[in-house]
């Protein structure tokens, strides 16, 4: 499994940056040009094609051209595989979280059990002297 574990360590570094989040974003909605994907972004159309390098790389991202345009599509198994693995984190902690709320109610009806009073011994029935 380390190429699976090395892709999604690339995916997660590429959705580390707020840029290319908003990259992906905007690519969910539908293809856009590479020249579309920089207008709203305040930066240089070369900057703008290194991001997109790096969401290629990792898959998140893929691009076609046709002329003098590229286009850029958004490869949904890119990001299905790290949101899997936040899926399991979720079931996991969820589990977790499940059997900690078990236990703290347990442990709370034990403190509400009324405690039986202290057996009285051969002495303490009462009588007096």
């Amino acid at each position: 499994m380390p190429n699976y574990e090395g892709s999604l360590d690339a995916v997660f570094h590429a959705l580390a940056d707020r840029t290319r989040r908003e990259i992906v974003e905007r690519l969910i909605s539908g293809p856009l040009s590479v020249s579309q994907l920089a207008r709203p972004l305040e930066m240089s159309l070369p900057a703008v094609m290194q991001h997109l390098q790096v969401l290629e790389a990792c898959a998140l991202v893929r691009s076609e051209k046709t002329g003098r345009v590229r286009t850029c599509h958004i490869e949904p198994a890119g990001l299905r595989s790290a949101e899997d693995w936040i899926g399991r984190q979720r079931t996991d902690w969820e589990h977790r979280l499940d059997r900690l709320g078990d236990h703290l109610s347990e442990q709370e009806r034990k403190q509400e059990r009324p405690r039986e009073p202290a057996e009285r011994g051969p002495t303490d029935r009462g009588s007096t002297p």
